[in-house]
């Protein structure tokens, strides 16, 4: 989230300062949290207080300090006319796709499917024998992919909501 306020007096340039038709949109809606779309990226901001004219960002020195500078750094960019780049906190595909394969891994031991049929389905191959399985390469993978849909089961599905600050707080 990017915490706009007004710039502190004499701190900024007012010729350098960014087109008015740029941030209106930003600055006439009423509301202190928003979620604005610009140029094809969803960006949260709050305001604090009345912004006027030269508009500042302010960003605490603290553990999330360079989260937030890349979160304004993609709010000037959009503001600017340039690509944002991409989201820092969205998930990436191959994350995704583990967390999927995570949760069907769960509903199936839930169901008490054993862990090779699991890995069967998971990873679309032919049923491994149980002689196979003890040196099978998707043994070990397999169980990773169980222990982490048990553990988002006991609540480890929060630090998604925490995503990519988990590391840091």
């Amino acid at each position: 989230m990017v915490t706009l306020t007004k710039t502190p007096g004499g701190l900024a340039n007012p010729r350098l300062g960014l087109d008015a038709r740029s941030l209106q949109s930003i600055l006439t809606v009423d509301d202190e949290d928003q979620v604005v779309a610009l140029r094809g990226a969803r960006l949260r901001l709050h305001r604090e207080g009345e912004v006027g004219d030269q508009v500042a960002v302010f960003l605490p020195l603290d553990q999330l300090f360079d989260i937030r500078a890349d979160a304004a750094l993609r709010l000037w960019r959009a503001l600017t006319g340039r690509t944002p780049g991409p989201d820092p906190g969205a998930l990436t595909p191959e994350r995704r796709g583990r967390l999927i394969l995570a949760l069907r891994a769960l509903d199936g031991r839930l169901e008490r499917a054993t862990y090779p049929e699991i890995a069967a389905v998971l990873f679309d191959t032919a049923p491994i024998s149980k002689r196979d399985w003890i040196s099978h390469e998707l043994r070990d993978q397999t169980g990773r992919i169980v222990r982490l849909g048990f553990s988002m089961m006991r609540g480890g599905y929060r630090r998604l909501l925490l995503h990519p600050y988990r590391r840091r707080v």
